[in-house]
């Protein structure tokens, strides 16, 4: 990831719009809230409060836009990873995932281990919408999954839970979502696309799908998912791997 992302550049634009004085009501009014992002502390965290706390205060509960099959993209760019996945990847593959866990853990009353063939079992939904990269690139696809708010009913977060955090089979791809996305109607545990299971290039066997943000918040390879009330335990305390290479924690679109 490139260390000045285009959200960076909004953000510095929404400094400017707003000005230091509209910037230090808005700040308090996120503090008031409960709305200031975790990766608030840097240079342009003014401009991430701003953004993070007005999409929450007035558009909480907005729907992604959905499409029709007609306009699913015919060649979806798969991003490929580099380096590999690994050898305990290629062995989970080999033995058609039989074998893959979600761990779901954390400030919870029920932490559970679900097989892949446990999340296929539980009610399946479908919503096809667009994926939007930071670097540019785009493509809209039919995702199959289980929304994430069923998966938490089952281990029941307990009442001070903010955050959930998903971690990859490949370490270094980690992010979180307050729960407001979390709860959201289409978010997923995606394990299907296009009317066949999530391939692997487009993060199978289990991927996160959050279509209110850009496309490095759906992590790929999902094996675990924490909830939490604090995210500076995680990494460098930014809330997730992004804003630790320059990009921001919430990315909204």
């Amino acid at each position: 990831m490139s260390q000045l992302s285009r959200r960076k550049l909004i953000a510095g634009g929404a400094i400017t719009a707003v000005g230091a004085s509209g910037l230090v009501v808005a700040a308090k009014l996120a503090a008031r809230f409960g709305l200031v992002p975790p990766d608030s502390g840097g240079v342009y965290g003014p401009g991430e409060t701003f953004t993070y706390a007005a999409q929450r205060l007035v558009n909480r509960h907005a729907l992604a836009r959905e499409f029709t099959r007609s306009q699913i993209s015919a060649q979806p760019f798969a991003n490929l990873v580099d380096p590999p996945l690994g050898e305990e990847f290629r062995r989970l593959e080999q033995g058609a995932f039989s074998s893959w866990r979600l761990q779901v853990d954390g400030m919870v009353a029920r932490p559970a281990s679900f097989s892949l063939a446990e999340i296929k079992s539980f009610a399946a939904r479908t919503q096809i919408t667009h994926l939007a990269c930071e670097e540019g690139w785009s493509y809209i696809a039919e995702w199959k999954g289980v929304p994430l708010s069923h998966i938490l009913d089952l281990i029941a977060p307990l009442p001070q839970v903010r955050y959930v955090v998903s971690r990859s089979i490949k370490p270094e791809w980690w992010e979180s979502v307050d729960m407001a996305d979390a709860l959201h109607p289409q978010t997923f545990v995606a394990h299907g696309m296009n009317g066949t299971d999530l391939p692997v290039p487009f993060g199978g066997p289990l991927r996160l799908r959050v279509p209110r943000q850009l496309g490095y918040k759906s992590v790929k390879y999902i094996t675990r998912l924490t909830l939490t009330d604090n995210l500076k335990q995680f990494g460098k305390g930014l809330g997730s791997a992004a804003p630790e290479e320059g990009y921001a924690w919430y990315a909204g679109i």
